[in-house]
């Protein structure tokens, strides 16, 4: 098992768009391997690699019994909306309704750099637009309405585990030369 700390609301990686996957080898299978051990653990619907700090588009979920994973997402939605309660492994002890698609379908591939389709509706759905909105930089509170975005800062500024240290930002699990 890998289990690797989490970035919390207000990391840098949190905020940056994740950069393509091009290399699907050994250390790609690795990084699903901890992002699911990781996801497991918490416990949690889903996790992207820039919340374990590896700015890769990424991600794993576990949503009705189903796990798996996607790389380099691409999704359509449905013009139909849902409001539900969401929240975030960031931003823990959290959650604010949020709207969503009611329907998403996302094509990727997964480690192997085979395609892979993933159709879902609900949480499934929900959580498919999470993770994705995570490797484009983007944070479920940034989906909601003003007064419930206003009311998500205010616990975010009383959480406990807000001024946390921020580590070190992995752009690739790959060899960097010296470059971040």
């Amino acid at each position: 098992m890998s289990i690797t700390d989490i970035r919390i609301f207000g990391d840098p990686v949190l905020r940056q768009p994740a950069a393509e996957v091009t290399v699907f080898d050994k250390e790609l299978r690795q990084l699903v391997k901890d992002l699911t051990d990781t996801m497991m653990d918490a416990p949690g619907a889903g996790l992207a690699a820039p919340q374990i700090g590896v700015s890769l588009r990424v991600f794993t979920y576990y949503i009705d019994g189903q796990l798996g994973h996607l790389i380099n997402p691409d999704l359509s939605l449905s013009a139909e909306q849902q409001i539900g309660d969401e929240g975030c492994l960031s931003l823990p002890g959290l959650v604010f309704e949020t709207p969503r698609a009611l329907r998403t379908v996302a094509r990727g591939f997964d480690m192997y750099g085979e395609p892979v389709t993933i159709e879902g509706t609900d949480l499934m759905a929900r959580c498919l637009q999470h993770e994705t909105d995570h490797l484009d930089g983007i944070i479920f509170i940034d989906r909601l309405d003003y007064e419930t975005k206003r009311l998500a800062m205010k616990a975010i500024r009383n959480a406990q585990w807000t001024g946390q240290d921020v580590p070190d930002v992995r752009i690739s699990p790959h060899a960097t030369r010296g470059r971040r």
